[in-house]
């Protein structure tokens, strides 16, 4: 089951929505605490209680595949579905004696890690922005409640330090959040492994496993590449996210919230009785389209009012005893509405809603020229070197690289060959001019369609419709697209000797040639399929842009995958399906005749099972995709 992505904005909102979805995040938290708990308390039964392996071992798996692996987000890759394929190894293990060495390190020490130090961190954070969010809404109250009617120095002063409260209540919910998001992500490596390590140790320690050992092989590299790919989706999205969880610390980044077409946060309301007037506190959210205002009240029971504004006026301090007000002309009310905002600069805010970039690369001929000498450069003299495009150059000669090359006296007079640049220099010179475009190299108005294209589960659709939307690119980034994704599969092509893969390039140039007009968490969490759509590019390069596709109309897109697969791909490429041998019958005989005694029974039923230990040890894999 999925949960919705906890958005950075959102803590600055503190909506009863938000609420509701932290804790559903706390109770995963929960769970996912007392899952390790129970794992490495029947792991210490495994290691301690060799000779009764078999019962400890049984309780292990129990506990494992009643877990699943919840994620962020709509859909997974492929390399996590293969991921989660563990919960199916963990049913059937081996159930005889073997002599457990360092399992200690390899399972309990590394989940225990996992346990204090992440969920921990979590919990730690947690309890600071309840502390937090408690101080803070208890000042402002306080603060909501003084008389206009008060000294300028005191007011100012209530106003300083409410901003200080307001400022340590956002810090601790925006590292919260990025805190849970952190935890979700890292479960996939850091349990998987440490499970993957303790299997491992059995099958291989007992001579009488080498024949599963064997048949087990194929698959653990299998697995360990899918690992290894997952853990360089989550760096990629890890260091976005914390870029931008670091600018949205700070206030300020309130202000950027009025350009939404929806604002939204808590307004009091004056309301008027026959013995009185009273405030209540509402949850409200304006739409700009529709001119509606939606109040939600937050201490009565649900009630939802619907405004439909016509004009809205600032009131004047000395009008009311109130700070902060303003006055909404509605279609349903004959009178004025007064509303209270939180301060005076969200006052402004709420008021602007009821109505800059710096300087940017340009796709022109300069651009087209830097590229290719930079491409030019690096087939010539840096296509075989260790890293190639992973190695970052000095930033203070990356800009002056760019300084020289796109000085408007000057344009493209740069020597290459030069012995003040390098290939490090060069390569993110070029990888820093494509992210700097106005526009991203495959455009904003194609992301999304780009990004369910590599969310679907069929192979050939993926292929086929990354296809058709790249003829739908303007003719400029088509071209320059195609000369960087044909450089990219020459430099492939060396990866035995520059290690760069296909998927290597992707994480690479998946945020450099594509990103989302927006900021956000959900956004963040899409990297990976943006990783994925560079590998279709690089591995299919010589179809897609060969000639425009067959079909111009683009079939539908299948709804996203709900289920897994019933196949068991392990990248996006198109590979056939391994077939695994049966265990060889002789074995059975020689093993039988050798043994003695309950171990020997017991081995002897475990190696006559009906299943292949392909079979067996899939069904041990595949507990922890879903945690």
């Amino acid at each position: 089951m999925g949960h919705p992505p906890l958005e950075f904005s959102d803590c600055y909102l503190d909506s009863p929505e938000f609420r509701e979805t932290l804790k559903c995040y706390e109770l995963e938290l929960e769970r996912t605490s007392k899952f390790l708990k129970d794992v490495i308390k029947d792991g210490n039964s495994v290691i301690s209680a060799i000779k009764g392996y078999s019962l400890a071992v049984q309780k292990f798996s129990q506990t494992l595949s009643m877990f699943q692996f919840d994620f962020i987000g709509d859909s997974l890759t492929d390399d996590e579905i293969n991921i989660g394929k563990i919960r199916m190894l963990l049913t059937t293990v081996p159930c005889f004696s073997v002599q457990v060495q360092n399992a200690s390190d390899l399972l309990i020490k590394p989940l225990e890690k996992f346990r204090k130090e992440k969920i921990g961190v979590t919990k730690e954070k947690r309890k600071k922005f309840e502390k937090e969010s408690e101080k803070y809404y208890s000042q402002l109250d306080k603060h909501l409640n003084l008389s206009a009617k008060k000294k300028e120095s005191q007011l100012q002063e209530a106003d300083e330090l409410l901003d200080r409260e307001r400022v340590n209540f956002y810090e601790s919910s925006v590292e919260y959040v990025y805190q849970i998001h952190q935890v979700q992500d890292r479960k996939k490596f850091d349990v998987v492994e440490p499970v993957l390590a303790f299997l491992h140790s059995i099958l291989t320690l007992n001579n009488l496993t080498v024949e599963m050992t064997q048949d087990f092989m194929p698959y653990k590299q299998e697995l360990q590449l899918s690992l290894q790919n997952t853990r360089n989706h989550y760096e990629s999205t890890r260091e976005e996210m914390e870029e931008l969880m670091n600018r949205m610390k700070h206030p300020s980044q309130m202000g950027k919230m009025h350009s939404m077409r929806t604002m939204e946060g808590y307004l009091y309301c004056q309301e008027k009785w026959a013995l009185g007037v009273s405030w209540v506190k509402y949850y409200c959210k304006y739409h700009k389209d529709s001119r509606l205002l939606v109040m939600v009240p937050c201490e009565q029971k649900p009630s939802t009012k619907q405004l439909t504004l016509k004009s809205c006026i600032r009131r004047k301090t000395e009008s009311i005893d109130k700070r902060f007000c303003f006055d909404v002309e509605t279609s349903e009310r004959n009178t004025p509405v007064t509303f209270q905002a939180l301060s005076d600069e969200n006052r402004k805010l709420w008021m602007e809603a009821m109505d800059g970039k710096e300087p940017v690369m340009e796709l022109n001929e300069i651009g087209f020229k830097f590229v290719r000498k930079c491409i030019n450069y690096v087939e010539t003299k840096g296509v075989t070197q260790e890293g190639v495009y992973r190695t970052v150059g000095s930033n203070i000669q990356v800009q002056k690289l760019l300084n020289a090359f796109f000085d408007p006296t000057c344009p493209g007079d740069v020597d290459f060959h030069s012995s003040d640049w390098d290939i490090k220099t060069i390569t993110s010179a070029m990888k820093f001019y494509l992210r700097s475009l106005s526009e991203p190299l495959m455009t904003y108005s194609l992301h999304t369609d780009l990004i369910l294209a590599a969310k679907s589960d069929n192979l050939d659709f993926r292929l086929s419709e990354i296809h058709s939307l790249i003829y739908k690119l303007p003719e400029k980034n088509r071209e320059m697209l195609e000369v960087l994704i044909q450089h990219l599969v020459n430099v492939c092509s060396y990866s035995q000797e520059n290690l760069m893969t296909p998927s290597n390039m992707g994480v690479i140039f998946g945020p450099t040639l594509m990103r989302a007009k927006e900021e956000t968490v959900a956004a963040m969490l899409d990297i990976k399929f943006q990783n994925i759509v560079i590998e279709i590019l690089i591995e299919g390069c010589k179809k897609i842009f060969s000639g425009t596709p067959e079909d111009s109309a683009a079939p539908p897109v299948p709804p996203p995958r709900i289920t897994p697969r019933k196949r068991q791909p392990i990248t996006i490429s198109k590979r056939p399906p391994r077939v695994y041998p049966p265990l060889n019958p002789d074995l059975f005989q020689s093993t039988e005749s050798k043994l003695s005694g309950s171990f020997g029974l017991i081995v002897i039923i475990i190696l006559n099972h009906p299943l292949p230990l392909f079979h067996i040890v899939c069904r041990i894999y595949c507990i922890l995709l879903l945690l």
